[in-house]
């Protein structure tokens, strides 16, 4: 066959497979049904293996691995829709239910915990997010965390995640250990600041003192003034360490707030490297909370260490077009080479289908953190 004759042949097989594929998904249908009735899961993989073992005996051996490619896919469609019968139940997914349940507004006002000191952006991105808010400031991540654990104070706030820099590892490893729930976040501006004492010229400067992120976002411009760098706590203990200091050879690099806070002058203003740069804060809560207009779901997710078994983790949520938005690994500590992935995808929490999915998660996977549904603010 030539070129053109070969594709009609396809175009005529395609039109089988449609019907036949439309055939198999009724009766899916019907299976799904069934299982509601008893209820029974969805998945089950013993089954999907012995239709993929039966179904390689008929085809070429160098075309085994596409079938499985393709049922694999068959099979994930299938379940989803399957999904829209059937009500899947696990700890994680009926926790969630409990507080959807409560139909709750996020709170005009609560006491909040930050880390750092006045001025510091996690107290600017706390403001954003309440209209009134009554805020403790903690020296680390972990004493925020620690505050809210003890109920010192009902919620948190703390940076996630940087978009020239990346993740803050820390607080995704303290989000595992505590098992805490996010329940808004919200995206701020970072414009930073030279700052140093009244009159400072910026050419006697011989220490610039910023938060770890701060000394990264804004690496081009400390190289280019040739000092040498000091990391602390904070980008608001920077400028009140410099505040206090007798030394005026030490600036600092903060916001342009914490300048007239500590009573400094800005040397420079919008020395970040990167004129979009952006900051996520989240906030979160001891206990379960959504509120009304969740648009996004992070979660945590051990897949097994074998071959595939991420993509059939990612798969799940394609068949359910939803949304990825963030996918990282992190090393499982004392593990040997296991890693936790954290999803950040967009997803309406109140429809079945995803509650359904995180109940899947929750029963199937080593190891599942439904870390919040939430919305976030620009």
């Amino acid at each position: 066959m030539n070129l053109e004759e070969a594709r009609k042949v396809i175009d005529e097989i395609d039109d089988q497979i449609v019907a036949l594929y439309n055939k198999r998904m009724e009766a899916s249908k019907e299976i799904g049904l069934a299982k509601a009735k008893e209820g029974k899961n969805v998945n089950v993989p013993e089954r999907e293996k012995a239709i993929l073992n039966r179904l390689a005996e008929q085809v070429d051996e160098d075309k085994k691995v596409f079938l499985k490619q393709l049922y694999n896919t068959v099979f994930y469609t299938s379940k989803a829709y399957q999904n829209r019968f059937v009500h899947v139940s696990s700890t994680v997914a009926d926790q969630v239910r409990e507080a959807l349940a409560k139909n709750a507004q996020f709170p005009v006002s609560a006491s909040v915990a930050c880390q750092g000191v006045e001025g510091a952006y996690s107290g600017i991105a706390t403001e954003k997010m309440f209209e009134l808010s009554n805020i403790s400031y903690f020296k680390n991540f972990d004493g925020v965390f620690h505050a809210v654990d003890k109920g010192l104070c009902r919620y948190g706030v703390l940076p996630i995640e940087n978009s020239n820099t990346g993740s803050i590892l820390q607080v995704y490893d303290l989000m595992q250990k505590y098992r805490f729930s996010i329940v808004k976040s919200v995206r701020v501006q970072i414009k930073h600041a030279l700052v140093g004492k009244k009159g400072m010229e910026i050419g006697k400067i011989k220490t610039v003192l910023s938060h770890e992120q701060g000394i990264r976002q804004c690496e081009n411009f400390l190289k280019e003034l040739g000092v040498e760098t000091k990391i602390v706590e904070n980008t608001a203990v920077a400028a009140k360490t410099v505040a206090e200091s007798n030394d005026d050879t030490v600036a600092a690099i903060c916001s342009q707030e914490c300048a007239s806070i500590y009573g400094l002058s800005v040397i420079k203003s919008n020395v970040q490297d990167n004129a979009n740069n952006y900051t996520r804060f989240i906030c979160i809560s001891k206990n379960m909370e959504i509120y009304k207009g969740a648009d996004k779901i992070s979660v945590m997710v051990n897949a097994a260490h074998t071959p595939g078994q991420l993509n059939r983790v990612l798969n799940r949520f394609a068949a359910l077009n939803l949304n990825l938005t963030k996918l990282e690994s992190r090393p499982i500590l004392n593990s040997g080479f296991e890693f936790l992935f954290y999803f950040d995808f967009e997803g309406d929490i109140t429809d079945e289908r995803v509650q359904n999915l995180i109940a899947e998660l929750d029963n199937e996977t080593d190891q599942f953190v439904f870390l919040g549904s939430y919305k976030e603010s620009v």
